[in-house]
């Protein structure tokens, strides 16, 4: 009997054991957030343990930074993984320009052998492409390029990785042998791990690598060479700190660790306070670390934080200055590129390379110093030498600073650093610069912002407390557990998509950025996405998004009937550059959230001081609206669709929302007449659209399906045109096409996009049916293989990213939360 009780006592000791294990590995976000304010100042971390990768920007571009405890004589890693460095076994072309064999026609079958004859080729310079970066100019469909070259005996074949850029499909060939293929494009330069493969195929003397790239869609380019991955014997010095758990919140992320004798708990906080527009828009994150010692004992503890230059550029290559000095009760590091050219690049997969960043801490307990890369900022630190230039330049600086703990026992010992980031300029507006909403005037320094953020820790830290209290307790009580989770990880990636500045008409102005898109500024179907964020919390910043597209109209520069789809691309917002209007999409959007703001604040004053505009739109709508000519909606990536059912009920949402904003200014006859032709509307737009159990995709489409989530506005603004049979039918048809992963956008595809899935859900009239659409997106967060911050546009089946990424769209998933403020 005692043996059997052991037995028992130890399986459940073990049980609990792995599942603690298997808690502490639980996926709880395809990317977790650290540093996030703009985007340009945004740091991720891809893996569910926090020492397992390199830390990133949301483009992917290593953005890295490095956390290492020191407890007694033992060192333990708990923040991101040193940065691969690598040196040229055979250079590319960004290392220096090589000359390759290529042509454009289909070779012979054997043209990737050794022994081919490429005389009948042409010779060019890498890298192959179709843009400016191009020294070869390819145009084609496809490129075949022989590249000769020769290695010495004393060539070490160990450690070889592939260094290649490619667009788009590719195969590769080294000696005859393939080594790679690959469906798909990769849009930087990346170390690919062929070390077997280049290891048997490669040899002292000639050799070939043979590549046939070809385009499907979209850009073209083609470099590659190989590198030797460079081993460092103080990483056999440093253990793996044990991470215990992670918690996410709005606007923390705090890790737990046992680090040895000494537990850590590390605390990222980005304090967005959406309604305190000051706060929000400054650009520092507290990085708290919080140390006890575990076995009853004191232990000498002090902690190092390494932070790569790569952050202050867009490319890795771009020379820097660095410097340390104090301000204040600080200690300062900065770094910045040389070269300064502030707004002077524009785009999608950009980062910033003018400005600077801060690493600041206290005086008091604070050593920092320069190294000229990260391997010798952290072997200075094993070594216990914090000496370093006051003032250096060159590339891959690192920034470090080393804060002492003293002699750490029972009771927890509390420090901080800040990280900042100045953009000196953040936006062009219409041809003027504009300043970060933060020095706005041009009076204030960034060392006496830090200073100011570090004396204010303590206030700051419990307004960041209560307030995502808030915010987390207002999505539970709307939609539950799952919902709030979805909810709290969404809410800093969403602010942190945007910049905030004011414009040359003292406007607030919050400018959205068309993330892992297209790098649109201010896109409408964007601000219409993300709104329920900013008009549960804070009308002011969706105004903010909206102010300069009615100044684009109401200045004379835009002069269609109906908004704009842009007013550039980010940075640079000097007027629409998408190549295509969404006539219906993006009016329908500006109306529609004017009615909102005036039902949150009660009064339509907003929508006075835009009434023309608004009324040209809404005419245009009243003629254009009902059933759309063949165009482009928000989901633009689905294409062109004529009579799109979903498109017609967010027109006449949009004449409703007029006759609402009309009857709170007073204009009776407006009112009624609108109300009028809304509803009229609606009865025919439920005879032309009736699919049997559900409504169609398209009017002249019949056994098509798509997510009507643009009738949400009829149950929000409580404005009830629409009989709720329509939305009880819609309902019930959706929940029989739900897959693994939520419910598809619409019969055309099985990808969904999940901001669009919380609207729909918020039509459904019980809570149980709500759920059922929440629960496949609290999956998908959880399972995802797409390890990027949150994708909006993924597939259904299987959880994987479609596109899209970072985007602050996902504002929109608290539509529910937003319903339940505007209708308690």
């Amino acid at each position: 009997m005692l043996a059997n009780r052991c037995c028992r006592m130890t399986f459940i000791l073990v049980c609990c054991i792995f599942q603690s294990v298997l808690l502490s590995a639980q996926q709880k976000a395809p990317s977790y957030p650290l540093v996030t304010h703009t985007p340009y100042f945004s740091i991720w971390s891809s893996t569910d343990k926090l020492n397992e990768s390199v830390t990133r920007h949301w483009t992917g571009a290593n953005h890295s930074l490095v956390g290492i405890i020191k407890v007694d004589d033992t060192y333990y890693r708990f923040l991101g993984k040193e940065t691969e460095e690598f040196v040229s076994i055979l250079p590319a072309a960004d290392e220096q320009v090589y000359e390759a064999a290529y042509t454009f026609d289909q070779p012979a079958a054997n043209w990737f052998e050794t022994g081919f004859n490429d005389a009948g080729w042409k010779t060019g310079k890498a890298p192959f492409s179709d843009d400016s970066k191009a020294n070869t100019t390819w145009n084609t469909d496809d490129l075949w390029v022989r590249r000769t070259f020769n290695l010495n005996e004393a060539t070490k074949f160990d450690n070889l990785y592939l260094r290649i850029n490619h667009d788009d499909n590719i195969e590769i060939y080294l000696n005859g042998k393939q080594i790679y293929r690959k469906q798909g494009w990769v849009n930087h330069y990346t170390y690919l791990p062929l070390g077997e493969q280049l290891k048997a195929n490669l040899k002292a003397g000639k050799n070939v690598l043979a590549f046939h790239v070809h385009n499907s869609a979209g850009g073209r380019f083609l470099d590659a060479g190989i590198s030797r991955l460079l081993e460092s014997d103080d990483s056999k010095l440093i253990k793996t700190a044990v991470q215990k758990d992670v918690e996410i919140k709005a606007m923390e992320t705090v890790y737990h660790f046992t680090c040895g004798n000494a537990d850590l708990d590390l605390t990222f906080t980005s304090p967005l306070l959406i309604k305190d527009l000051a706060l929000m828009s400054t650009p520092v994150s507290y990085v708290t670390y919080e140390v006890r010692a575990n076995d009853g004992n004191k232990h000498a503890v002090s902690v190092l934080l390494t932070a790569n230059s790569e952050i202050a550029t867009n490319m890795p290559a771009e020379e820097v200055t660095a410097e340390a000095n104090a301000s204040g009760s600080l200690k300062l590091l900065k770094t910045g590129t040389v070269a300064q050219p502030v707004l002077e690049k524009k785009g999608d997969d950009i980062r910033i390379d003018w400005g600077y960043l801060y690493i600041g801490a206290s005086k008091d307990n604070a050593q920092q110093y320069i190294s000229s890369d990260e391997k010798s900022g952290i072997h200075q630190f094993l070594s216990g030498q914090f000496q370093g230039p006051a003032t250096t330049r060159g590339k891959r600086l690192n920034l470090n600073t080393v804060v002492s703990f003293g002699q750490v026992g029972n009771e927890a010992v509390k420090k901080f650093m800040l990280l900042g980031y100045d953009e000196v300029y953040a936006i062009q507006y219409f041809h003027t610069n504009l300043r970060p909403w933060w020095n706005k005037n041009g009076n204030q320094r960034f060392d006496a912002l830090m200073n100011k953020m570090a004396a204010g820790y303590k206030e700051v830290m419990v307004k960041v407390k209560s307030f995502q209290d808030v915010v987390y307790n207002d999505a539970l009580k709307a939609g539950g557990k799952e919902y709030a989770d979805l909810c709290k990880l969404v809410y800093r990636q969403s602010i942190a998509a945007h910049a905030l500045v004011e414009s040359p008409q003292k406007e607030l102005l919050f400018l959205s950025k068309e993330n892992f898109s297209n790098g649109c500024i201010a896109t409408v179907d964007l601000t219409y996405p993300s709104a329920p964020l900013y008009i549960a919390y804070n009308p002011e910043l969706e105004k903010g998004m909206m102010n300069g597209i009615f100044y684009y109209s109401e200045s004379g520069k835009w002069t269609k009937p109906f908004a704009a789809h842009d007013l550039g691309t980010y940075p640079i917002a000097n007027g629409q550059v998408y190549g295509e209007d969404m006539p219906v999409e993006e009016a329908g959007n500006m109306l529609i959230l004017t009615a909102a703001i005036a039902k949150a604040e009660g009064n339509a004053n907003y929508a006075r001081k835009h009434w023309p505009v608004l009324t040209t739109w809404a005419k245009y709508l009243e003629k254009e609206g009902f059933n759309p000519a063949n165009q482009l909606c928000t989901d633009d990536f689905a294409g062109h669709l004529a009579g799109n059912v979903n498109l017609s009920a967010k027109a006449i949402m949009a004449l409703r929302s007029y006759a609402f904003l009309a009857e709170k200014l007073g204009e009776k006859k407006e009112a009624a007449y609108y109300l009028d032709r809304s509803k009229t509307m609606v009865q025919d737009w439920i005879k032309l659209a009736d699919d049997g159990d559900h409504y169609a995709l398209s009017f002249d489409k019949k056994d098509t399906w798509s997510q009507k989530y643009n009738l949400v506005w009829d149950k929000v603004l409580n404005f009830n045109i629409f009989p709720a049979s329509v939305f009880n039918k819609e309902i019930s048809y959706y929940l029989t096409k739900q897959l693994p992963y939520g419910l598809p956008l619409d019969s055309r595809k099985t990808y969904t996009k999940s901001d669009w899935i919380m609207w729909t859900a918020v039509m459904a009239n019980n809570k149980a049916d709500f759920e059922k659409f929440i629960l496949p997106l609290h999956k998908y967060m959880s399972e995802t293989p797409s390890r990027v911050p949150m994708s909006d546009w993924h597939e259904t089946t299987n959880g994987e990213q479609t596109g899209f990424q970072a985007r602050s769209v996902v504002g929109g998933y608290f539509m529910k939360v937003l319903n339940d403020k505007l209708n308690k």
